[in-house]
């Protein structure tokens, strides 16, 4: 028996055989061309025959896995309406003397590394959009056919990895499960993936793509990041009890859909989701869960150019449209740091993270600050928005940022623009300045919500990046928990709500000592929204008190 290890994106356990995916390479021939009017020509052919073939995609995916998970395809368009991407390609053409599918190729390569470089994973994982698109204009310019993966038996898809036009194209009916090299669990592969509901593993390592695996028997367990190859009797039986099992466990959660979070002993909770993009609103309909805790503005903003007032509006109004008037919070733009936006220049800094970041870039950029607040508002009347604000450490800070909302109201309304009056703002906490002016905070805003990775790192001064340091890096430390605790009191005494949003939301070790500090709001990942709901309604506060214990109260 062969064990290899990834990252499960895609849960369930899947036995069948395993299958090499064929594809037919490209290979660029021509590099350069004498001719650069006809390389232009070629190429904004290819380009619209690539749309159109992505209008084709976005139809078929329209069918099987709906709207939300179809507008993959109309992202991919985007790309090819870039005019940074198209002038890449062009000036290519025109300056250097390339041939179109080397200029393609040159434009993929350069794009895809500036997405490589930012630490959002999310992030990271855009490049491989704009690789599909690119080997699909490549494929067009050289007349290479398409893989159209079939097969009359069922089977295990083995591959380096697989683009989003791919996947969709997998016959469903056949295809148990797929295990790539490469990719990410935030890759529009992925997410489609789970919303076809195919077990998945990624990011095997280029070693395990080993033919002689071809046509082998083979488990695997999309939830842990495991397959077995060829594995024996005793791993077998586990397996196909375990298979049983999550059945069951999946079933159950289901039954939870449309029920309250409510403990046994009536205490009520919110509990939304986090997202980093419309992409994930059929994960966040899928779960059930109550609103939107955390939309990760800034993914707009890595994609090369300052998103322009009318992109952003759209995105929020889609947002806001679509989740049928329950809570929305938009953070805006966390830049800085790992998340450098082509089209600021940011020095390099010797402490990012401690650096020009958050809500630094958007006080000092007040004009880009404004256009993001415009399209805010302006998609306010489209649903039930709240703001909130990242990296907050001084009531100076707030009431600033208070004064650019009202000077965005007064321009909205002499321009004669509709928006809504009853926008809340909250801030994010994470820092220990932030706790420790939390009463005074309180005063500014409608409600907090606590990132809790910020908040350990800069409280342990720990380095998360640092993967020497993770030993260090403890959130469950006496320091965060009275910090959340005191944040949680002062927001209530001054009238304001609370929440969680970073990592520590979605661990149920910690579930009911939030319950017992008070705190309102728990915003998850969209897969742990039923587990936590399944948690909360199986705790009772009135039988036991985690609290003291954890805060080390008298001890």
């Amino acid at each position: 028996m062969t064990e290899l290890h990834g990252k499960g994106v895609s849960k369930g356990i899947a036995i069948g055989k395993l299958s090499f995916y064929q594809r037919e390479k490209i290979c660029i021939n021509q590099f350069h061309s004498d001719d650069s009017k006809e390389e232009i020509s070629r190429f904004r052919s290819a380009c619209d025959m690539t749309l159109s073939q992505l209008d084709e995609l976005y139809k078929r995916a329209l069918t099987q896995v709906g709207e939300d998970e179809a507008i993959i395809f109309n992202i991919h368009k985007m790309i090819l309406d870039d005019s940074d991407y198209v002038g890449s390609v062009e000036k290519y053409i025109t300056e250097e003397h390339l041939s179109a599918e080397y200029a393609v190729a040159l434009t993929s390569e350069s794009f895809a590394s500036v997405f490589a470089a930012v630490e959002s994973e999310y992030l990271r994982c855009r490049g491989a959009d704009i690789k599909d698109v690119s080997d699909r204009l490549m494929k067009n310019l050289m007349n290479i056919q398409f893989s159209n993966e079939n097969s009359e038996h069922e089977h295990v898809i083995f591959s380096d990895d697989l683009a989003p036009s791919e996947t969709i194209g997998l016959d469903r009916s056949n295809v148990l499960a797929f295990c790539t090299a490469f990719g990410s669990s935030t890759s529009h592969t992925a997410i489609l993936a789970r919303t076809m509901k195919i077990p998945a593993v990624v990011g095997l390592g280029a070693p395990a793509l080993d033919e002689i695996f071809n046509g082998k028997e083979v488990i695997v367990d999309g939830t842990n990041g495991i397959i077995y190859i060829d594995p024996d009797e005793k791993t077998r039986t586990e397996m196909t009890r375990r298979r049983r099992f999550e059945l069951e466990r999946e079933k159950l959660l289901r039954s939870l859909v449309g029920c309250d979070n409510v403990t046994a002993d009536g205490r009520r909770i919110n509990v939304y989701a986090n997202i980093g993009s419309i992409d994930e609103l059929a994960d966040v309909a899928a779960c059930d869960a109550g609103g939107i805790g955390l939309f990760r503005s800034e993914f707009l903003f890595l994609n090369g150019c300052s998103p322009r007032e009318e992109s952003q509006f759209r995105c929020y109004r889609t947002v806001l449209k679509k989740m049928n008037g329950k809570p929305v919070i938009i953070r805006t733009a966390d830049l800085g740091a790992d998340k450098q936006p082509q089209f600021m220049e940011i020095q390099k800094e010797d402490n990012p993270a401690l650096g020009f970041r958050s809500i630094r870039i958007s006080l000092t950029n007040k004009d880009d600050f404004k256009v993001q607040l415009r399209a805010l508002y302006r998609a306010s009347v489209y649903g039930n928005l709240s703001i909130m604000f990242p990296m907050i450490t001084s009531v100076e800070e707030i009431r600033e940022v208070k004064d650019i909302l009202k000077e965005v109201r007064q321009e909205l309304v002499s321009e004669g623009v509709p928006f809504s009056d009853n926008v809340p703002i909250g801030i994010m906490i994470e820092t220990p300045a932030a706790v420790m002016i939390s009463d005074l905070l309180a005063q500014e805003v409608d409600f907090f919500s606590i990132g809790t990775n910020d908040l350990t790192q800069y409280t342990l001064a720990v380095d998360r990046q640092n993967s020497r340091l993770e030993k260090f890096c403890n959130p469950h430390h006496t320091a965060i928990l009275r910090m959340i605790k005191m944040t949680a009191d002062n927001a209530h005494k001054h009238g304001a709500w609370i929440g969680i949003c970073g990592e520590l939301s979605s661990d149920t070790e910690l579930t009911q000592a939030f319950l017992e500090m008070g705190i309102d709001e728990l915003s998850t990942t969209p897969s742990m929204v039923l587990p936590l709901r399944d948690k909360i309604r199986r705790t009772d506060l009135s039988k036991s008190n985690e609290l003291e214990s954890l805060l080390c109260v008298n001890n």
